[in-house]
């Protein structure tokens, strides 16, 4: 006897059980449950269907009455599943925050969900509830470097100054050197990304020389004044000056914020500015690079352009790196300063006195 389904199929469902079944990426239970739907309008008995299908009676019946509800879409998920949360007492919870913060397992330099919910006698998902809800995260570790530099105050005021209150009739350019670029070609080429596969690379590749961007971030309109140099010295750095006061408004003064590398403090350079009293150079504190926000636009040209870019030569890598250049500034983004200098001092004074308490 022909099983009845009470519920009118349509060609489109069946169109899209089948796309189901053949799928590349379609899970195999929800093939599974495509395959008896279309059984059933086959007009096969339910019992001949979970022979075939290596199931049971019950599954078939279970995912006709599912499909006789809600159609095909009641093939593609589970239904909800009411099951009761194990109860975190407060103890337990502050016990294993505190173990998270103040303690570390005897074999290894930090905390794992398997470890710690050994260690307190919970499951792995209690431990994950907890550092979630908490926002602690003992597998990762951030790397920094308090300044030590003597004037670190002054210089902190005076960059911050000129980022948040800017001169009149004045520019005030970030800039640096984004030195060792390298021109990498891959050994072997990588496959394209596919839905559910990330895209690949090789590990290894053929060096093609190297080179440097100079580069000079207008903080009023956020574009970018670049060059790219072979070497890293007062030379390239002198040339690239000489950039920036040709393409700059003869009436500006000019106000340059600098690291203390130094290629920007030789003698040759000191003579060269006393000779174009427009320049004003400005130093961040040593160890303080992220005062620098022209390092904020080498971050944006490294993710979208170099991390992941295939060249050839120099030659190659160079063309990449300027026409980022020219399409940025077609359409410049503005970064923007927000923390005034005694926002910042006062952080850097807590972590000074955390690392001196050892807390």
């Amino acid at each position: 006897m022909k099983t009845i389904i009470r519920r009118t199929y349509t060609q489109q469902d069946k169109q899209e059980l089948i796309r189901l079944v053949r799928g590349r990426n379609t899970a195999q239970k929800v093939v599974l449950r495509a395959n008896i739907i279309l059984q059933i309008i086959a007009g096969l008995q339910k019992k001949q269907i979970a022979k075939e299908l290596g199931t049971t009676r019950p599954t078939v019946d279970l995912w006709i009455k599912r499909y006789e509800k809600s159609g095909v879409d009641g093939l593609l998920k589970d239904a909800s599943r009411s099951g009761r949360k194990p109860v975190i007492t407060e103890e337990k919870e502050q016990a294993i925050v505190e173990a998270t913060l103040q303690s570390k397992p005897k074999d290894s330099t930090h905390w794992s969900v398997r470890t710690m919910s050994k260690a307190q006698g919970v499951t792995r998902w209690v431990v994950h509830t907890i550092w979630k809800k908490y926002n602690l995260r003992p597998h990762l570790v951030k790397t920094f470097k308090v300044s030590t530099d003597p004037n670190f105050v002054e210089k902190i005021r005076d960059v911050v100054g000129l980022y948040l209150n800017p001169p009149e009739k004045a520019l005030v350019l970030s800039v640096d050197e984004k030195s060792q670029i390298q021109a990498l070609d891959r050994t072997q080429p990588g496959l394209p990304m596919k839905r559910g596969y990330a895209g690949t690379m090789t590990h290894d590749y053929k060096r093609h020389g190297t080179t440097t961007l100079f580069a000079a971030l207008n903080i009023l309109d956020g574009k970018v004044i670049g060059q790219c140099m072979p070497k890293h010295r007062q030379e390239e750095f002198l040339k690239f000056l000489k950039k920036i006061d040709k393409e700059t408004s003869e009436d500006m003064d000019l106000h340059l914020i600098v690291d203390n590398y130094g290629t920007h403090k030789t003698e040759k350079v000191k003579k060269w500015l006393s000779r174009h009293p427009r320049f004003h150079m400005h130093f961040t504190p040593t160890s303080a690079s992220w005062l620098n926000m022209v390092e904020r636009f080498f971050s944006e040209i490294t993710t979208k352009q170099i991390r992941r870019g295939v060249f050839r030569s120099t030659k190659e890598l160079e063309k990449t790196i300027m026409d980022f250049l020219r399409i940025h500034n077609e359409n410049p983004k503005i970064f923007t300063w927000t923390k005034d200098a005694d926002t910042i001092l006062s952080k850097v004074n807590k972590c000074k006195e955390l690392l001196q308490t050892g807390h």
